[in-house]
Order: C-alpha cells, then structure tokens, then sequence
C-alpha cells in the first residue's frame, strides 16, 4: 500500500493492522498549523509507525528528522521512505525500541517539533511527556503535538509547559503543549 504527502510524492506503508497511519486530513492539518516553522526545523517522530509524519517534515524542509518506532518491520519501511526523500543536506535517523528508553538515549539534544502519536489505549502519553521535559528535548519556542482519541482525554499537566491549542477532526484529536515561558 502506498500513501501520499507533500509534493504528490508516493511512500510505501505496512498492510495490515500493525500501524495506524495518521490520516490526510490530520497530517495536513499540523503542516497547516506550523506552516513556516518546518523549513529547517529539527523533528523528532514517536511511534513513528509508517513514518509519513517525518517523511512529510523531511519533504517540507526539516533539517533534521529523527524517528522512534518500535516495530522492526516499520522501521525498515521509514528507513527506505525517508532515505528516498531526504535531500543529500537533511539528516535523519530511526531508533527502533520502546519509545521511553530511546528517549533517554536522545539526553542532550533538542528539537523544534516534536510529533507523538502512539496507539491510544497503550498508556504511553505521561511517562513519554514527563521523559521529553526530563531529558530537556523540546526546544525553547518548540512545540509538541499529540495525536489522540478525543474522547476520555484528560489534560496532562507538565511544569513549565501549556496547551496551546487543541483540534478535533472527527474522531482524532490534536493536543499542541508549549514552554510556558515562551508565549506567543
């Protein structure tokens, strides 16, 4: 199966039920929200599952794309996707294991975006939040944008950071958190 993103460029994805793909209609919706902070922007991808989010950042200018994906045979598909769009002067990387431990690998570095969307029910967003403030990887001015069912969502609440935003399109939601310090 195949999937589209920016530029009408085609990128290959993994049949069956073992990722679920970020819509069209929600991936072009962050693009729209961030639409002038992509182009040289460094991003990080959790549960990159297809990989068509840092595919789609990568296509758009991201100087730096980095992926988190506990699948193998995932991982092995954005490998080729990304190596396919990646320009010679991008860089970017998949890290294949459990998304908290390889976040505590990324200590020391920091990102502009940051793109989370884990399988709903997984129990994985306040652990991988409180591992992104701990190991400091969100930029100041940086963002992060979480994918979610908006239905029996309760806010998590991390010091120093604020929701900024949040958009409901059908039956997935978008949760955008921010520095508090930052403002905007």
């Amino acid at each position: 199966m195949t999937l589209r993103i920016y530029g009408n460029r085609q990128i290959k994805t993994l049949p069956g039920q073992e990722t679920r793909p970020t819509t069209s209609r929600v991936r072009e919706a962050v693009f729209n929200i961030w639409q002038g902070e992509i182009e040289g922007c460094r991003w990080l991808d959790l549960c990159a599952g297809n990989g068509s989010m840092g595919a789609e950042a990568l296509s758009r200018g991201a100087s730096l794309v980095m992926g988190i994906e506990k699948s193998s045979r995932a991982c092995a598909v954005i490998q080729e996707n990304w190596q396919r769009i990646a320009h010679s002067e991008q860089k970017w990387r998949i890290l294949r294991g459990d998304v908290v431990q390889q976040l505590k690998n990324l200590s020391g570095q920091q990102f502009d975006k940051i793109y989370f969307d884990p399988p709903y029910t997984s129990g994985l967003y306040q652990p991988v939040l409180e591992a992104i403030a701990q190991y400091q990887l969100l930029e100041t001015n940086g963002e992060i944008a979480i994918e979610h069912n908006p239905q029996g969502w309760v806010d998590i609440l991390i010091p120093n950071w604020e929701i900024c935003r949040q958009k409901v399109y059908g039956n997935t939601a978008l949760t955008f958190y921010r520095s508090e310090e930052t403002g905007e």
